[in-house]
């Protein structure tokens, strides 16, 4: 289906598109900070129709065509350190807003329960929206993310000077720091080259890129709760994956996930570090499979 766009209740207009029968087992796929939907590869959507899902994937406020919250926001020190420790005031906005903002979605869509796979930040958001109305989400995978915990799912520090340099303000700027970024933090293993790198990262300017978004979004982040006494509370299938070679979220943040959620399978990949690159869509495409089937009582959801 072309890309769309749907203005929720609440103002905030939401970018999406979708692949396959809308008859399918629906499948929302949230990205991480500062991505937008473009970030889940069209092939890997396509593999996941192809697997009987009827696949969503959608442009976070504040990212590619979605909404822009009012008001600039500059990370300084002591704005990044109070909000780190639990002080949302400076933060415009929360992980359940950017939570309902999914579920205004699927709600636009007619959707009333759906399985849920989120990656880093997205991650976070699918695990509020299960907290949140766990009735609405069939089953979560929770993809290289962490539970809020200031004790897991660490960043390495050596990626702080990088991660907290002067943003991009021109195109040729941004897609010359995310080679930078990109090579700091995905993987060695599997490899992308800078070439597809820049290329992802020109069609994400091109989309509309604000620093301030990303902002924004860090705050949001940085400010949620530490999610992991709820989580035990979680009685859908959900499943963890986590590369045991990411810099940016420790695996301690995947380990302590499945620990906190009764029956939870944890799936650690030596090698991934913090990117979903090409030889690996089709671990994240069996994980996702693989949990959905077990919260429809099917071994194989592929169209017969």
């Amino acid at each position: 289906m072309p890309e769309s766009a749907v203005e929720l209740p609440t103002g905030i207009r939401i970018a999406y598109e979708t692949f396959g029968d809308p008859s399918g087992e629906p499948l929302l796929l949230v990205m991480g900070l500062g991505g937008p939907m473009t970030w889940w590869h069209p092939d890997l959507c396509r593999t996941l129709a192809g697997r009987g899902f009827f696949v969503v994937r959608f442009d976070n406020r504040d990212v590619g065509r979605s909404s822009r919250v009012p008001g600039p926001v500059r990370l300084r020190r002591s704005t990044v350190v109070r909000a780190f420790l639990g002080d949302a005031r400076h933060a415009p906005y929360t992980l359940d807003d950017m939570a309902d903002d999914a579920f205004g979605l699927l709600e636009h869509l007619g959707i009333e329960r759906a399985h849920v796979a989120g990656v880093s930040m997205g991650g976070m958001i699918a695990q509020t929206m299960a907290l949140a109305r766990p009735h609405r989400v069939h089953s979560l995978v929770s993809i290289m993310s962490t539970t809020g915990s200031r004790r897991a799912g660490w960043q390495d520090p050596r990626l702080l000077p990088l991660l907290l340099a002067p943003v991009a303000r021109t195109r040729e700027e941004y897609v010359a720091r995310a080679v930078r970024v990109w090579g700091s933090i995905a993987s060695s293993v599997y490899p992308t080259s800078d070439d597809d790198v820049a290329a992802r990262a020109a069609e994400t300017w091109d989309r509309g890129y604000d620093p301030e978004g990303g902002a924004r979004q860090t705050l949001a982040v940085l400010a949620q709760p530490d999610r992991t006494r709820d989580l035990g509370s979680l009685r859908m299938p959900v499943t963890i994956v986590h590369g045991l070679a990411d810099k940016l979220v420790h695996p301690s943040g995947g380990r302590a996930t499945a620990r906190a959620v009764p029956g939870s399978e944890l799936v650690l990949v030596p090698g991934m570090a913090h990117d979903l690159p090409r030889p690996l869509h089709g671990l994240v495409v069996d994980a996702v499979e693989r949990t959905a089937a077990r919260a429809v009582g099917r071994h194989d959801l592929s169209p017969r």
